[in-house]
Formats: C-alpha cells, structure tokens, sequence
C-alpha cells in the first residue's frame, strides 16, 4: 500500500502517546510512514487529555490515564485508543463502542515477567529473606534456618487459572511444587495440576496463594477477612492481580497475629499517580513482606513485545480495517482487495442498517467487490470494497445512511 493510495496523508494523522510507551512501539509506527507523533512521559488528568485529545486520530496509553465517557465526547477524530498494558479497566469501553472507537491492548505479552516474578517471590518469602535483608542493612547478622523452607514438595495453590496463573504452574511444578487451582470456568489442567471445587478448599491446602484474577465486581475483596481465616495457618499470599481483590486491613491482621507467614503484594486499591508521590499501605513495616510499586509486569521485554503487538493491532486497523483483538468493534480480519478502494462503516446495531447501506449502493449503481460484517450488542462493524472510480460517492452515501456513527475511506 502506498501513500498516494490512503485515504488521509499518513503525515497528517495525529497520533499521541502518554506514559512512556515503549520505542519499539514508536519505531514499529514510524517504519510504517506515520511522522506527527507526540510522546508523553506521564499521565493526564480529565481536562488536559481533553483538549490534547481535540485532533488526535490514535491514542496510546498505560494503566494510569483514565479514558471517560466525557474524554470520548469531546474527541471527534479519535479512531482508536492502544492501551499497552494487559488491562483496559481504566477505558470507558461502553462509551468507546457507542463512539466507533476501537481498543486494543496486549493480554498476553508480560505473561513471563509476572510469573517469574511470582515464583521469586515465592522463594523469597519461604525462606523469609525479607527478614534477613532488613536485619543485615540495619548491620544485625541473622544467620538462622528457622522457619526458612525449600519450596519442593510445597503446595501451591493458584487463583485463577489463565494465561499467568498457568504458565506459573508449569515453573512451580519444574521446581518440584504440587499445584492446585481454582477458576470459576473449567480450564484443563497443565501438567499435574489439580482443579479445587472451592476457593475456601484452596486456601486451606496451600503452602502458598498466587492470585490471578481481573478487577470485577466478583472479584472484588475476593480474599476477605473470612476466607483469610480459612487460610492454612503460616501459609503466604502472593497478589499480582488487582489491587481490589484483596482486604489488607484483613491480610495486616492475619501477618501480625501470625495466622500467616508472609506476603508479597504489588497492586494495591489506591496507587499513587506517578513516581515520588507518597504511597501507603496497611501491610508496610510488617515482618517477611515484599511491597512492590505495581511492576509485576514491568520488565524491558514485557514493555517490547508490548509496544510491539498493541501497534501492530493498531496499524493493522489503520491501514487494513482489521480489528482483531478489539474491545469495542467487532472482530473482523480480512485481506486486501486489489483494484478497490475499501470503507469502513461503523453504526448502531439496529435492524435494517446493512439492507439500506446495500440499497443505497444500487440505486447509484455502485458494485460491491466485496462486504464483510461483525456486530456487538451496540455496534455494527461493515468493511465494503468497492470500485475505485465509484469509492468518493460511496463514501458521501453512507455517511448518509440512518444510525451511523462514524465512516472512513481505507484506501
């Protein structure tokens, strides 16, 4: 595909990236011929986002900037947000899918750097480094095997049972722990895992809890006071989850009474905005716990292979209409027409949209080479190729069509 052939100079598309996203990402997008690119290191708040957002075509973000139902009404030319990160909890992804702006994010990219990290933790806190550390910054020489173990032959038991809750059993387990899990859905087990019908089964087995669940409402303080209690006593927590799904008030009890035994937590209910900003927690000063600024995740690969497949989905949706791995518009992944100019059609999701689109077409003799749809509960999402000489008064035909939200000549 040339340039001469898109519909929009690729140099004029406004594309703003915030939080530090990584140069693989902006490397990936300039190789592609997109020039106007603005890099921010941090977040922003509602209100700037707003007005940087006025020309923007594509947005990429992280964890922290916050996308709003407000932020979407007020960004005309936005197309498509990246978020390069595995969540997309801090997108109004309602108000995305009613605005035609399509979201991607890279579920799977960190998996290794989280369950590595996990594992560490693990090692570290059975052999109650932490402890040992303190002591021997603060010049104290504590050479001693109590209460330090071997994590072979110790019980791990897993929450959540995707992609980082599994990929941990398969080290736990080449590392000589027995596994368990407990999901909500059925998952087949990776080597020889075992499945728990309970939660409270779970935390009453394991040596150590690894969670691994998203932030729903379900979710949310799923390790309570109560289940903390059903925990076998001097086992250790592990969350590289969601800062919500654990009760720390609860946890910081159970470490001081000594029910548990140790605790390593990276995600916490309310996280400070950027480095430097003060930070508290429950669980700080307490003994054999590791406190991390949310970097489960955070490692120079994770960030690569990241900013490499959340702007890949990205350009493959520019340029090609491919909206694969989207939240918002449905998924739909097809190849390039030769001879045609192609125009995405996005619009409500209300009977009788596509029959108009088609009729309209007709009645101005307009051929379609080729038509692909994908619907949601809000959205329909139509690719049409169409004849070259024809793709101009196509375009201004649909743009006409009733319940459209927003259209687009490709190429």
């Amino acid at each position: 595909m040339t340039d001469k052939n898109t519909s929009y100079p690729r140099e004029k598309i406004n594309i703003l990236l915030l939080e530090n996203i990584s140069e693989t990402a902006i490397a990936n997008i300039r190789s592609h011929g997109y020039t106007n690119i603005r890099k921010v290191s941090g977040a922003l708040d509602e209100n700037t986002l707003i007005r940087e957002l006025k020309d923007v075509h594509m947005l990429g973000i992280r964890s922290k900037t916050k996308v709003t139902r407000h932020v979407l009404e007020h960004a005309p030319k936005l197309q498509a947000i990246g978020a390069f990160c595995i969540g997309v909890n801090q997108i109004d992804l309602t108000a995305a899918k009613q605005h035609g702006v399509t979201v991607f994010n890279a579920p799977y990219s960190n998996t290794r750097s989280v369950a590595e990290l996990v594992i560490a933790a693990a090692i570290m806190l059975i052999r109650r480094i932490p402890d040992k550390n303190k002591a021997a910054h603060e010049g104290n020489w504590m050479k001693d095997a109590s209460g330090s173990y071997e994590l072979r032959g110790k019980t791990l038991g897993l929450v959540g049972y995707g992609n980082i809750g599994s990929q941990v059993s398969v080290l736990a387990e080449a590392m000589g722990m027995k596994v368990i899990f407990y999901d909500i859905l059925t998952k087949l087990p990776l080597g020889n895992a075992i499945a728990c019908k309970s939660l409270k089964e779970l935390v009453g087995k394991a040596d150590i809890i690894s969670l691994h669940v998203p932030e729903t409402q379900s979710t949310r303080n799923l390790i309570s006071k109560q289940v903390i209690r059903q925990c076998k006593k001097g086992s250790i927590l592990i969350n590289y989850a969601r800062g919500e799904v654990v009760d720390l008030d609860a946890l910081a009890a159970a470490l001081k009474a000594g029910d548990m035994a140790g605790a390593a937590i990276d995600v916490f209910p309310v996280e400070p905005e950027k480095n430097g900003d003060p930070f508290h927690t429950p669980l700080q000063g307490l003994s054999n716990v590791l406190l991390t600024p949310h970097i489960g995740g955070s490692t120079m690969e994770a960030q690569e292979n990241i900013g490499l497949d959340v702007s890949t989905k990205l350009l493959g949706y520019l340029e090609k209409g491919i909206t694969y791995g989207s939240h918002t518009v449905p998924t739909l992944s097809l190849p390039t027409l030769e001879g045609a100019h192609r125009i995405l059609h996005i619009h409500k999701n209300v009977p009788g949209v596509l029959s108009e689109i088609n009729t309209a077409l007709s009645n101005a003799n307009i051929n379609i080479l080729g038509q692909h749809l994908a619907t949601n509960e809000h959205i329909g999402y139509v690719v049409l190729d169409v004849d070259k000489q024809l793709s101009r008064q196509a375009f201004k035909l649909l743009k006409e069509v009733k319940h459209t939200i927003r259209t687009r000549i490709l190429y």
